[in-house]
């Protein structure tokens, strides 16, 4: 059976692949049974949704490496996962890769950011040293078992410095062995098209809203030539929205009845999770098979 990696490559060597962002392992199962090919775990996901903290680097990776693992077990499609700064130096670098690798990711993104970080989108970033990040895209290619898993290098330098260092970046994060890169918060539809001129292999576009840069269609950004395109966190908005309306018809009214046909109802939440509540045994866990930290292996999860 091929890796999750090899099937993200394989994927985005045909073309284009859409990953809408899951936070949680039930929405990826959504994003599966909606037919997407490949999913996106955001690290602001996790935070906002799990934890209920901001994005600021308050999740370790022994946290990350288990609810993006509970996401990787849940489907079959390939699932990358947002790595922030890679939880450290170097030495947390290469430990970090082969704690996702382990837990069956396709791949993880690693950024430029100065430690603690913020969100991408948002102003009062700072990126280290070109010589730092280099260190350790170089440190996360060799700490690999499987090549095929995917290091993807993210750069905020936009926000920090201008157009043209951020292609310079790049450039040089390829050059360290980054299997994609991922240019944050480019501003204006002229930036993705002559950031794809420049760079030539596999890119990542980030299609968050209200964010600084605009949003462009998966057509129009295939077009380009980016091969990934994220929407890291448009499924939590929308939920979010909708659970914070219902929430203040309960307070009014008392009563949920008026929203039954506005929810997932049980059966079709069993569906999701191929649980039936007659048979003697859920088939989603493998007693025979375990992950290295000893948690039962998912029949559909890890290759």
């Amino acid at each position: 059976m091929k890796s999750k990696g090899a099937q993200l490559r394989q994927l985005i060597a045909q073309g284009a692949a859409m990953l809408p962002g899951a936070p949680n392992a039930a929405i990826a199962r959504q994003v599966e049974r909606a037919g997407f090919d490949a999913v996106y775990i955001s690290g602001a996901g996790m935070a906002n949704y799990t934890a209920g903290v901001p994005d600021i680097g308050l999740l370790t990776m022994t946290e990350v490496v288990r609810l993006a693992g509970y996401v990787a077990s849940a489907v079959k499609i390939p699932a990358i996962v947002d790595a922030d700064t890679g939880f450290g130096g170097a030495e947390n670098v290469a430990r970090t890769i082969r704690e996702f690798e382990a837990a069956g990711l396709a791949g993880c993104h690693i950024e430029d950011q100065e430690f603690p970080k913020r969100c991408g989108h948002l102003a009062g970033k700072e990126i280290v040293d070109l010589a730092e990040m280099v260190a350790k895209i170089k440190t996360a290619v060799a700490a690999r078992h499987n090549s095929d898993f995917m290091i993807i290098a993210r750069t905020d330098a936009r926000a920090v410095e201008d157009f043209d260092r951020t292609v310079e970046r790049a450039g040089e994060y390829l050059a360290a062995g980054a299997d994609a890169i991922f240019p944050e918060a480019l501003q204006g539809a002229d930036e993705f098209r002559d950031f794809a001129r420049e760079i030539d292999l596999p890119l990542l576009a980030n299609m968050t809203e209200f964010g600084k840069g605009p949003l462009l269609s998966f057509k129009e950004l295939s077009d380009l030539g980016y091969r990934m395109v994220i929407f890291p966190q448009s499924a939590f908005r929308v939920s979010m929205k909708a659970s914070e309306e219902f929430l203040r018809s309960l307070k009014k009214a008392g009563t949920q009845s008026d929203w039954l046909d506005r929810m997932q109802t049980r059966k079709e939440l069993y569906d999701l999770l191929e649980y039936n509540p007659a048979a003697e045994s859920w088939p989603g866990y493998d007693r025979n098979q375990r992950t290295p930290d000893g948690r039962p292996r998912m029949l559909n999860g890890l290759a």
